[in-house]
């Protein structure tokens, strides 16, 4: 897995070429073996392909319009709504989307109490690390894969759409690769570890 940790791009050009169940059955269950805080395994993923992402995408283009005219839910994010219709233009290319789901999570707008709000913490902390699981597989595969925050300019129309219990978090898309980016800048090792003795 170190390899895959250091080899691990985001992509954003994928190949007309479906990924097999077996492979995405296996990227899930990697993302189930994520440690998890008090065992909660909060996690719940929904597999898009075929008609059904084509209409996901029909929702998504539309509740990105809404946010653009209205600003209801990301006033302060505007100006990244173009980059939000583009992630949707990528998400058509991959054959694979899926959508991961707090189980025991609240919606975005509700009021919580900080004994909620730690735990609300410590369940997406368990998603993130379950996420980045199959991320890490992916990339074992030969599989391309972007982890998706853009979803909240469309949230409420997604949420709606998708029908399920609990908080939605974010959507990966999946597919293999049309491109072979260079690894981007990352801090360095002095500007983000403080070490104490």
């Amino acid at each position: 897995m170190i390899s895959a940790i250091y080899d691990r791009r985001s992509i954003r050009k994928f190949l007309d070429r479906p990924i097999s169940q077996q492979d995405i059955t296996e990227i899930i269950e990697s993302g189930i073996k994520a440690p998890s805080s008090k065992n909660r395994q909060p996690w719940k993923y929904i597999v898009i392909q075929g008609k059904a992402k084509e209409e996901m995408l029909k929702v998504f283009r539309r509740g990105i319009d809404r946010e653009e005219k209205e600003s209801a839910l990301l006033p302060q994010s505007r100006q990244y709504i173009i980059t939000a219709k583009h992630t949707v233009d990528i998400m058509a290319e991959a054959p694979t989307v899926i959508f991961v789901v707090n189980s025991l999570g609240k919606s975005i707008l509700t009021e919580l109490t900080p004994e909620e709000r730690v735990s609300e913490i410590c369940n997406i902390q368990s998603i993130s690390a379950s996420i980045q699981n199959m991320l890490l597989t992916a990339t074992e595969k030969g599989i391309g894969s972007l982890w998706i925050c853009d979803i909240f300019f469309a949230y409420a129309e997604l949420c709606k759409w998708l029908e399920s219990d609990g908080q939605l978090l974010a959507a990966v898309a999946f597919g293999y690769p049309n491109e072979f980016p260079e690894e981007r800048p990352r801090r360095k090792m002095e500007d983000v570890v403080e070490w104490r003795s």
